[in-house]
């Protein structure tokens, strides 16, 4: 799809049409305080709440877990629609060296069907020595954040 930024405003007028170029900012945010168990098969760390997608409209989904902790093992982190089973949106793996404390992104720039939709962060890991460790300094978090038009 094609970019269809505003552009210079050269006039007092405004129109509707440049508004709804602008970005809308954050649609759905999720937080936890609280450390995972043990990770092995996928499971839901983070959901937001139900927002309403706009077709045609960039979102930026971030997904933040700032302390894993784990064996040496791999470490699935997806973004997924409604549900752990649900459409994948995207994926990226981290191999856990040892005892080493790191932190995981997963991000993706992408549209939405329109209407109700709920985003999921999940995580799997190929033993079940991982855990997402987690407290009041250390927030995970889950972001949706519209940047405008497709």
């Amino acid at each position: 799809m094609a970019i269809n930024p505003n552009t210079d405003f050269t006039s007092a007028v405004l129109t509707s049409s440049q508004m709804n170029r602008f970005p809308r900012g954050v649609m759905a945010f999720a937080s936890s305080t609280t450390s995972s168990g043990s990770i092995t098969a996928e499971a839901t760390q983070l959901t937001t709440a139900s927002f309403t997608a706009v077709a045609n409209r960039y979102y930026r989904i971030t997904y933040y877990e700032p302390d894993m902790l784990g064996g040496t093992t791999y470490l699935a982190q997806r973004l997924r629609l409604t549900n752990v089973s649900g459409t994948k949106l995207q994926e990226s793996y981290q191999h856990m060296g040892g005892a080493v404390d790191r932190f995981v992104v997963c991000q993706i720039v992408t549209t939405l069907s329109a209407g109700a939709t709920v985003i999921l962060g999940t995580m799997q890991s190929a033993s079940g020595s991982t855990v997402a460790t987690r407290s009041s300094t250390t927030v995970a978090w889950l972001n949706v954040e519209d940047i405008g038009p497709a």
